[in-house]
């Protein structure tokens, strides 16, 4: 059963000027295995946070450092969860997450859905 789905788009050229004009965000939106990817990477990482907050139901407290987004060689990429969006999964009785994420000419995407 699906329990939510979830989209974001990023322009990654705005994205990396405001990573570029507030360093300390880099911090505060991304885990230290993200931290140092390429500008296109990061707001792909970005949009996929992004849509999975959506497909929850963007409930207020999420913190963007209890989910990594993880690349993985020849498949999909799969998230890891912990602390706040680990719990709100759960609430929400999420069992598995689909996840795709892209970037191409200048644009970041990203689709989650939450499986129940």
């Amino acid at each position: 059963m699906i329990v939510g789905v979830g989209i974001d788009v990023v322009e990654v050229a705005r994205f990396l000027a405001t990573l570029e004009r507030a360093p300390g965000l880099r911090t505060r939106l991304f885990t230290a295995p993200e931290r140092d990817l390429p500008p296109a990477s990061l707001a792909a990482r970005f949009a996929a946070k992004e849509a999975i907050a959506k497909a929850l139901g963007a409930p207020v407290g999420l913190r963007w450092q209890d989910a990594t987004v993880r690349r993985v060689a020849g498949g999909a990429p799969t998230v890891e969860l912990t602390g706040t969006v680990a719990a709100a999964a759960e609430a929400a009785g999420v069992r598995r997450w689909h996840l795709s994420i892209s970037h191409d000419a200048g644009i970041a995407s990203a689709v989650a859905v939450a499986e129940g």
